[in-house]
């Protein structure tokens, strides 16, 4: 089963009043502040949850009633964030890290093993999509750089395919077959989507927002119509993201504004009934799960929780959604109804002094080991500099400096970490 794909025959949508998304009364409801960042479901009853930052798997196989802790980092020996979580069939799996590792099951979970055999070592795993009986296909990183890895026998070997003549930073990959899929990121002029119709050999650009540091974080192909493609476009303050969608395979786009910058999730059931998440907002307000009946022109509160990553269809009664918890559709009354949804915490981040003069000094409290762009904007949102990239192997404070040879007026710093996006306003 395929993330784009709800199931091989897809029925007409038929809404019964019961049918609504619920948060799961589940053991592993998120108490440490850290969503859920993916979730992947073989069939109807068995799938598995990876929560990010608390990096643990968790194993369902009653559509999500009660859930069984599979791996930990603890048990792993290590400090890790689970991006992603795809399987094949219900023994071998795959599970991305940001973290350098990449880790295997051929027991359906039970254990994991680190993958030593890619032909280039890679940073981070930020999206996987497993295709037919043996494909599975990988790509990183949203920090760079742009990389697809793939193995046509269920990861007994692997293909490295550089990416950077197409994007600076890959986060999704999404196949219709073992031939035909879309990647999507981002490069110097914004969010991308790129499309191969050889299994990865040959790419080309079918989209781009054309706002630079923007991204195209999720990815979706319509059940009932394989030309129908949907994706999410992650801005940055004080933009708002977008909701794109094609009718023709890619061919043409277009884009409906998003009322929150750090759009992500994406899920549609028709072209125009759907639902998008996103990471929590800066000054601590979560992003609500957000439906539309109007193709994106509008959007409401779906008022069930929020800071949604993943929406993954089984069919147009049954659904899955990770965020702040994991999140079912269907006609179920099984739900929380205690569930109280927490906010991301932002980085701790001080610009001494401020306004600046000179130079940019730039203070970030890490609570973990991370990952971090600096990026440099205007108040509007115009992007001016890429400052800095680093690997934040232990956690503490770190100090920046950068000369700031830029006129009087109101800048912004964007930070962009493992577990989400802030904008800070500084002066000169």
């Amino acid at each position: 089963m395929k993330k784009l794909f709800f199931l091989a025959l897809f029925f007409p949508v038929c809404m019964h009043a019961q049918l609504a998304w619920r948060a799961l009364p589940t053991a592993i409801t998120n108490t440490n502040n850290q969503r859920f960042d993916d979730i992947f479901f073989i069939n109807d009853n068995v799938g598995w949850a990876a929560n990010g930052a608390f990096a643990a798997v968790y194993k369902t196989t009653d559509g999500g009633a009660t859930w069984a802790t599979q791996v930990t980092e603890q048990s792993l020996g290590g400090d890790y964030y689970f991006r992603n979580i795809e399987f094949l069939n219900e023994n071998i799996g795959f599970l991305g890290t940001l973290n350098s590792v990449f880790l295997k099951t051929v027991d359906g979970g039970t254990n994991w093993i680190p993958v030593t055999n890619l032909p280039v070592a890679v940073d981070a795993i930020c999206g996987l999509n497993a295709v037919g009986a043996t494909t599975i296909y990988g790509c990183g990183t949203y920090f760079s750089p742009a990389f697809i890895i793939k193995s046509s026998d269920s990861g007994e070997t692997w293909q490295h395919i550089d990416m950077s003549v197409y994007a600076t930073a890959l986060v999704e990959v999404l196949f219709l077959n073992e031939n035909v899929g879309y990647a999507s990121g981002a490069n110097a002029n914004g969010g991308i989507v790129l499309k191969t119709t050889d299994g990865g050999v040959t790419w080309t650009p079918i989209f781009n927002s054309g706002i630079a540091g923007e991204y195209v974080w999720k990815l979706q192909v319509l059940a009932s119509n394989s030309d129908v493609i949907f994706g999410s476009v992650e801005a940055n303050a004080p933009n708002n993201g977008k909701m794109i969608r094609s009718l023709d395979a890619g061919v043409n786009w277009i884009a409906k504004e998003v009322p929150f910058t750090s759009v992500q999730a994406v899920g549609f059931l028709t072209e125009t009934h759907g639902w998008m998440g996103g990471y929590t907002s800066t000054i601590g307000t979560n992003f609500p799960f957000l439906e539309t009946n109007d193709g994106g022109d509008t959007w409401t509160d779906a008022g069930v929780g929020g800071n949604v990553n993943r929406i993954f269809f089984r069919s147009s009664s049954l659904a899955y959604a990770s965020g702040a918890t994991i999140y079912k559709f269907s006609e179920n009354n099984l739900s929380n109804p205690n569930f109280v949804e927490t906010t991301r915490v932002p980085l701790k981040v001080d610009i001494l002094p401020n306004p600046v003069k000179d130079k940019l000094n730039i203070s970030i409290a890490f609570p973990q080991n991370d990952h971090v762009v600096i990026e440099l904007y205007d108040v509007a949102g115009r992007f001016l500099k890429y400052l800095k990239r680093e690997i934040i192997e232990i956690p503490g404070t770190k100090n920046y400096s950068f000369d700031f040879p830029y006129p009087s007026g109101t800048y912004m710093i964007n930070l962009h970490n493992d577990t989400g996006r802030q904008s800070v306003k500084f002066i000169k």
